[in-house]
C-alpha cells in the first residue's frame, strides 16, 4: 500500500453514527405533486421506468438481505452504525414505494411494486442481486464469526452494489432528469438517499481496509469476489433493448468508465489495486 493510500482519512463507525444522527429525513416530506403531472404527460417513459424499476428491486434486496451483517462479529460501535444503515435502507425502500404509489402506479403493497418492477431488470441484475448477494448473506448468517464471509459480503454490498452500481446510476439518471427538468421530487428524494449511501460506502471502505491490513489474505477474498461479479456488473450497466439510452447524454461505455474509475480509486484505498485482480 502506498504512502498516499495510508494518508487517506476514513471515518470510523462511531463518527459515521454521529453523522447519521445529524442527517435524518422523511420520505413523506418530499413534494411529489409536480412529478405526478409530469409523469402523466411523458411520452417516452422507457428509460425512466427501467431506472425506477431497477432501484425498486435493488432496494428491496439490500433492505431484506442485510441483517446478517448487523449480527456478524464486530465492535459495539460497528454494530450500532450498521443498525442505522438498516434503518436507512428501509427508509429508501419506503420512498421508492411511495413514488410508485403516488406517481407511477396505484397504491399497493411493496411486494406488488417489486414484482412489477422485476419485469424490467436484466439477467445480469438478477445474478448480482438474487444469486450472489443472497448467497453471501446466507453464508454470513450461517456463521457470523467467519471473517472471510463478512469480507465477501461487504465487497458485494458496499463496494459493488452501493458504490459501483449505485453511484453510477445516481450520477447519470439525476444528471439527465435535472437537465430535462423532470421529476424534481424524485430527484430530491434520490439525492437524500445518495447522501445516506455515501455514509454506508464510507463504512464499507473503512472495514475492508482494516480487514486487509490486519489479514493480508483477506485481499484474496476481495479479489475472488470481484472476479466472480465484474462480468455481471459490466453487463448490468447496459440500458435495456428498446430504451433510448442517448437521452442520458452518455453511452454504455461512459457508464462503465465512470463505474470503473470509482472502483479503481476505492480498491487502492482498500489496499487491493485493480491491477492485482
Amino acid at each position: 500500500m502506498s504512502d498516499a493510500t495510508h494518508e487517506v482519512h476514513l471515518h470510523d463507525p462511531q463518527m459515521l453514527y454521529r453523522h447519521w444522527e445529524e442527517s435524518q429525513w422523511s420520505p413523506w416530506d418530499i413534494d411529489l405533486s409536480n412529478d405526478r403531472e409530469q409523469w402523466a404527460a411523458m411520452e417516452d417513459r422507457s428509460l425512466v421506468v427501467f431506472v425506477l424499476g431497477s432501484l425498486m428491486v435493488a432496494e428491496e434486496r439490500i433492505t431484506t438481505k442485510f441483517s446478517g451483517l448487523v449480527g456478524a462479529d464486530g465492535s459495539e460501535e460497528e454494530i450500532t452504525f450498521l443498525a442505522t444503515q438498516q434503518v436507512d435502507e428501509a427508509r429508501h425502500m419506503q420512498f421508492y414505494a411511495r413514488f410508485q404509489d403516488e406517481v407511477v402506479s396505484e397504491p399497493a403493497l411493496i411486494a406488488a411494486h417489486v414484482q412489477r418492477a422485476r419485469q424490467q431488470v436484466s439477467p445480469a441484475f438478477q445474478t448480482i442481486f438474487d444469486d450472489k448477494l443472497v448467497a453471501a448473506h446466507e453464508r454470513l448468517c450461517a456463521n457470523p464469526g467467519d471473517r472471510a464471509a463478512k469480507v465477501a459480503f461487504v465487497t458485494i454490498y458496499h463496494l459493488i452494489l452501493e458504490a459501483t452500481l449505485g453511484l453510477t446510476t445516481f450520477e447519470f439518471s439525476t444528471r439527465f432528469m435535472a437537465r430535462e427538468g423532470l421529476l424534481a421530487g424524485f430527484v430530491e428524494g434520490y439525492t437524500k438517499i445518495h447522501h445516506d449511501e455515501h455514509r454506508h460506502i464510507g463504512y464499507g471502505i473503512w472495514f475492508l481496509r482494516q480487514a486487509v491490513a490486519e489479514s493480508p489474505e483477506m485481499g484474496d477474498v476481495v479479489r475472488q469476489t470481484l472476479r466472480e461479479l465484474l462480468p455481471a456488473v459490466a453487463e448490468s450497466l447496459t440500458p435495456p433493448a428498446g430504451a433510448d439510452a442517448s437521452v442520458l447524454g452518455a453511452s454504455t461505455d461512459d457508464l462503465r468508465a465512470f463505474a470503473l474509475d470509482g472502483l479503481t480509486r476505492r480498491l487502492k484505498i482498500v489496499g487491493v489495486p485493480l491491477d492485482t485482480l
